[in-house]
């Protein structure tokens, strides 16, 4: 019985009509016919307070249960559900409060919404993580009112769950289909390849998004369906995405860290990479190595990738150019693609390590890939108001002409690059390599 009184309260209405009749029977004192008033007033209230309890514990139940996904996708919108039904006889008001995970600081989360008698219902809400790791979900909250609105009932449920924030695999399934079709979004090019590095392997029923060049019209009229000649590379290549964790990567873009653009976007990266037949690898650093995997191709290796990303953690400790050099040269023997997410925001900073990317170059096909300061941008598009913001404009300007300069001095020793703003990376990096492929550069 404590425990169901415990679960009661008074809606803030109760007390708005307990405060009116106090004030009628305070006023009778001076004029008889309100104390009348309020008297009866106060009887009717009582009782149909009473009546609000007794209709909320025992004329009905209400169940709620929040389904989560197994996994959630950092830097994409997730869809969470919460279903709720009630067996009342009469409407209800629900305000029902989700505890989310304290990595979201949303203290102030609700959602509200009206069911008629013995309605069932699912909601739906999004949520969207800037940062990898485990998320705990607390209780759900359910806050409910009969018409009358005089009291209230609080029920909690006890679904809490830990679930893991992974590499955006969201991202990763949108850009896998942008790649193979034949039409452009979101920055996927399509691009003709160029040279003669295939080599006949099938004949096959035309798909959507094959190269209608291909078309085999012999075989076609035999079968009465179109159908394509399959070719394929000579030979995979090795491709390496090399992760920057050091300070540089710290920098933070609608609240998200490089580092997590360049997780995300290699995700999306390696999946196109093994589709194309390339074999893929990996390796972080820092101050030290923290992961190297030799290059796979198959779906294993990709889920492989997929943890190694997940589970990476860092410091932001000063980035060892060298020790990176020397490790390449041992370890990545055979000529490969190296893809080199870092960002270098002086081009005093990006000579300081020239001559190990100039070596790494000298063995390997390297591309670098670094950042645009997007936050910089908009305050450059401000309109001018006074000097302190053409201070800022000349200063910003300054900015980009040092990272056009950096482009130039890269290109001058033979070494690709990839400037692009955070949001973009994952379509400019696959576009660049698609480019490279194009051109039978790898």
């Amino acid at each position: 019985m404590n425990q169901f009184i415990g679960r009661l309260f008074f809606h803030p209405r109760f007390y708005l009509l307990w405060a009116v009749i106090v004030l009628l029977i305070f006023l009778g004192f001076w004029f008889p016919v309100l104390f009348v008033l309020g008297k009866y007033t106060f009887i009717i209230f009582i009782s149909l307070t009473f009546f609000d309890f007794i209709f909320l514990g025992f004329s009905g139940r209400i169940k709620a249960h929040r389904y989560l996904p197994e996994k959630l996708s950092n830097g994409d919108e997730n869809k969470i559900r919460i279903d709720v039904r009630h067996t009342y006889p009469l409407p209800l008001s629900l305000k029902i409060i989700d505890e989310l995970p304290v990595q979201f600081q949303k203290r102030d989360f609700e959602l509200k919404i009206h069911l008629n008698p013995n309605e069932e219902r699912a909601l739906h809400y999004s949520l969207k993580p800037v940062k990898r790791g485990v998320y705990e979900f607390g209780k759900l909250n359910v806050f409910f009112y009969s018409p009358l609105k005089l009291a209230g009932m609080r029920k909690q449920f006890s679904v809490g769950k830990q679930v893991k924030v992974y590499p955006s695999f969201i991202q990763m399934r949108k850009y896998e289909l942008l790649a193979f079709s034949n039409k452009s979004h979101f920055g996927i090019k399509r691009v003709r390849r160029l040279g003669h590095t295939m080599e006949f392997e099938q004949i096959k029923v035309y798909n959507e998004g094959d190269d209608y060049r291909t078309i085999n019209w012999k075989s076609t009229a035999k079968h009465q369906t179109l159908m394509v000649n399959q070719y394929q590379d000579e030979k995979s290549q090795n491709v390496y995405a090399l992760i920057d964790m050091g300070r540089t990567m710290e920098l933070p873009f609608n609240q998200m860290t490089l580092l997590d653009y360049a997780i995300n976007a290699t995700l999306s990266f390696s999946n196109i990479a093994m589709k194309k037949k390339d074999k893929m690898g990996l390796l972080t650093f820092e101050k030290q190595i923290k992961t190297f995997m030799k290059p796979g191709h198959n779906r294993k290796h990709l889920q492989q990738i997929f943890e190694q990303l997940y589970q990476q953690k860092t410091h932001f400790n000063e980035t060892d150019f060298e020790r990176l050099y020397r490790f390449i040269r041992h370890q990545i023997p055979t000529r490969s693609l190296l893809m080199l997410y870092t960002n270098f925001e002086h081009l005093n900073s990006l000579k300081r390590q020239m001559p190990y990317l100039k070596k790494i170059a000298q063995k390997h096909l390297l591309v670098v890939i670094f950042f645009e300061n997007t936050e910089l941008k908009q305050v450059y598009n401000k309109p001018l108001a006074d000097h302190k913001t053409l201070y800022h404009k000349i200063i910003i300007e300054d900015f980009n002409l040092q990272k056009k300069a950096m482009v130039k001095e890269l290109h001058l020793h033979k070494i690709h690059t990839v400037l692009t703003e955070p949001e973009n990376l994952t379509a400019a990096v696959i576009n660049k390599y698609l480019k490279l492929k194009a051109r039978g550069l790898i």
